[in-house]
């Protein structure tokens, strides 16, 4: 569902800009408002979301799928965690859908994928082990890796059942944004992927923006 924000950019309180590859990790308040957006369009922000006073709870995609009857996130999506609590409420999207299902890319899954030769190419996992290996601080490790949102990805599911990843949905300046219902670790890999469409085989910078609680 579209739906436009009435937050004004200029007046949020931080501005992260996660150019395509890197990686960003930090903590968001509850009852405080984020944006991510997809600057140049048909970039995919592989994401994933923990409670930030115990990271033992964190998303999970059988809750949110089972709980709102659809494996597409969007306006008015309620994001759960492992514990069937709500983690984020999506109040506004100018993409339209996001996916749930696709996964995040890897050096394995790039081998199996594709070829021997694409092991070697950077992938989703390896920003999130970077991510947790250069900030121990947030308590995380291997083990808190698990499945994921791709934000801005077109996955669509087939008639047989399959998943495809096809050309993006999104544009220059869509955006999705979320309000923390708890305090939320945020671990984003702005994905690296190079081998199918889902970054349009350019992968591009996106902004992240926090208005605090007030």
């Amino acid at each position: 569902m579209i739906k436009e924000s009435l937050l004004n950019p200029e007046h949020a309180n931080t501005t992260y800009h996660i150019d395509a590859g890197d990686y960003f990790i930090g903590v968001v308040k509850a009852g405080s408002t984020f944006r991510l957006v997809d600057l140049e369009g048909n970039q995919a922000a592989d994401t994933l979301f923990y409670n930030a006073n115990d990271p033992a709870e964190r998303y999970s995609a059988t809750d949110t799928i089972r709980e709102q009857g659809n494996v597409y996130l969007t306006a008015g999506s309620e994001i759960r965690s492992n514990q069937n609590n709500v983690m984020l409420e999506i109040v506004a999207d100018t993409c339209g859908r996001h996916d749930t299902l696709g996964g995040a890319c890897a050096t394995e899954s790039n081998t199996v994928r594709y070829d021997l030769e694409k092991r070697c190419m950077h992938a989703c996992r390896d920003s999130w082990m970077l991510a947790i290996t250069e900030n121990p601080e947030f308590g995380l490790s291997k083990r808190d890796i698990s499945h994921n949102i791709n934000f801005f990805m077109n996955v669509p599911v087939t008639q047989a059942g399959g998943l495809t990843f096809e050309d993006g949905i999104s544009a220059p300046g869509k955006y999705v944004e979320m309000v923390a219902k708890m305090d939320i670790i945020v671990l984003i890999s702005n994905c690296p992927q190079l081998n199918n469409p889902c970054n349009g085989y350019n992968p591009t910078p996106v902004d992240m923006l926090v208005w605090d609680k007030r």
